[in-house]
């Protein structure tokens, strides 16, 4: 229970993560316009933009099936494989919006969502 906890706690801070990439790796970042900033990144960096904002959309899921298996007593094991499993998939997710590798990061999107969606059906 305690590397699914872990877990969380990593997807959590993910999206801060990201967008540490994207403010401060090149130009001077303006922290007295962040958003307008941000809007006007390009390349890797707007793409580390992009992946900071779907990690907190995918987020949500993630801790609420995380946390319902938990109550659910889904066995250990499982639990903890698919939230470490979810957490490294979201990582490689960053690495191909980073390297711009669209087919793939759609890929890894679909695996990493599955981890929540299957936990879910576990729980039921």
């Amino acid at each position: 229970m305690n590397v699914a906890v872990l877990s969380i706690l990593l997807a959590g801070l993910m999206p801060y993560f990201f967008v540490a990439v994207a403010k401060f790796t090149g130009r001077r970042y303006d922290n007295h316009a962040p958003r307008e900033f941000l809007a006007g990144l390009q390349g890797f960096r707007a793409r580390a933009n992009w992946a900071h904002q779907n990690a907190f959309e995918a987020f949500p899921l993630f801790a609420a099936a995380v946390i319902i298996a938990m109550l659910r007593q889904v066995e250990a094991g499982t639990l903890d494989t698919l939230a470490l499993s979810f957490v490294g998939l979201r990582l490689l997710y960053f690495v191909c919006y980073l390297a711009d590798w669209p087919l793939l990061r759609s890929a890894v999107w679909a695996l990493a969502i599955a981890c929540p969606v299957a936990l879910l059906i576990l729980s039921l």
